[in-house]
């Protein structure tokens, strides 16, 4: 259970990392003197260190409060409980075939595992130069 929320972080990261490398960026202002497309010429880590205060506060909170109520239902998911759902709107699979829904929760897992190894690639390709060869030149890194 917790390999897969894991991995869901993980790939929702992997993720944000590209689109963020791209160049691709919401319009506006995310405060009074930091734009999105100001972020979006920085590395990640530099990026995080130039959001506001209020702003990083924001997100931790929202986290906090994702945590505390994914974490606070029933049977906690280490004890019996029903893995947790990342949702939006909820998706009914009751009606999927146990073996095909079988299937594409070990392609998550896998797709996550994945994305773990991909995010500490680009974390490492960020810090230690030339670290991953294979993102050598790479201007996101």
């Amino acid at each position: 259970a917790a390999e897969l929320k894991h991995s869901r972080v993980a790939m929702l990261a992997t993720t944000g990392y590209i689109v963020q490398g791209s160049g691709i960026h919401f319009p506006g202002m995310l405060s009074h003197d930091v734009s999105f497309e100001s972020l979006s010429g920085m590395k990640p880590l530099d990026a995080w260190a130039a959001v506001p205060d209020a702003g990083k506060a924001q997100i931790l909170l929202t986290i906090f409060i994702a945590e505390m109520i994914s974490e606070a239902k029933g049977d906690h998911y280490t004890k019996g409980g029903s893995l947790p759902t990342i949702v939006f709107p909820p998706i009914d699979f009751s009606g999927v075939n146990a073996e095909t829904m079988s299937k594409k929760q070990d392609s998550e897992l896998n797709n996550g595992r994945l994305a773990m190894i991909a995010i500490m690639s680009f974390i490492c390709a960020n810090n230690v130069p030339g670290s991953v060869p294979a993102l050598i030149g790479n201007p996101a890194f």
